[in-house]
C-alpha cells in the first residue's frame, strides 16, 4: 500500500468525522434554510443520518481525486463502493439494534456514524490496492455517486412514508 494513500484515507476519515458532525446541526444553525436542507440532516431519521455521510465523504472524494485520483484507475468505483458500504452500515446498525433493544441510544448513533466511516474508507483503500479490474467504468461510477447526492436532496424534500425517512422524535418526514 502507498504510504500516502493511508495517510489520503486517514485524513478523509477524520474530514467526514468532523463535517458529518457539523452538518447535523447546520441545518439549525442557519435558520432552516432550504439550501443547507440540501445536504444537513433535517430531521433524526436515519436517512438524514445517511446524508451526514455521503456529502462529506463526496466532497472529499472531489478533492482527492484532484490530487492523487489519476495515480487509481479504479478511483471512481473504489469510491462509489466504499460510499456504498458506509450508507449501507448505518441503517443495518440503526435497524438491528433498535430491533433488539427497541431503541437505539445516540451515544450508539454516534458510534454507527464512526464505524460506517471507517468501514467506508476502509474499504476503499482495500479496493485502491487491490484488483483494478473490477472497475469498468469510473465515469459511471461517478455518476451514480451524483444521483446519490440528487437522490438525497430530493428526497429530503419528497420522502417517501418508510420508517427509513421517519423521524423517531417527531414523527415527522423530511422537511
Amino acid at each position: 500500500m502507498k504510504k500516502s494513500l493511508l495517510l489520503w484515507q486517514i485524513c478523509g476519515f477524520v474530514f467526514t468525522v468532523i463535517a458529518g458532525t457539523l452538518l447535523h446541526f447546520l441545518y439549525d444553525w442557519s435558520n432552516q434554510s432550504i439550501v443547507a436542507a440540501l445536504f444537513s440532516a433535517v430531521n433524526e431519521s436515519v436517512w438524514e443520518h445517511m446524508k451526514l455521510l455521503f456529502f462529506p465523504m463526496f466532497l472529499f472524494a472531489l478533492t482527492e481525486n484532484r490530487l492523487i485520483g489519476k495515480e487509481y484507475e479504479n478511483f471512481w468505483c473504489a469510491k462509489l463502493t466504499g460510499t456504498v458500504v458506509g450508507l449501507s452500515v448505518i441503517p443495518i446498525l440503526y435497524y438491528t439494534v433498535a430491533g433488539i433493544f427497541g431503541t437505539s441510544p445516540d451515544w450508539f448513533n454516534i458510534v454507527i456514524f464512526l464505524l460506517a466511516a471507517g468501514a467506508a474508507y476502509f474499504s476503499e483503500i482495500r479496493l485502491l490496492n487491490g484488483n483494478k479490474s473490477f472497475c469498468k467504468s469510473p465515469p459511471v461510477a461517478l455518476a451514480v455517486l451524483c444521483l446519490i447526492a440528487a437522490a438525497f436532496a430530493v428526497l429530503t424534500f419528497a420522502p417517501p412514508k418508510i420508517p427509513l425517512f421517519r423521524d423517531p422524535v417527531t414523527g415527522s418526514y423530511g422537511v
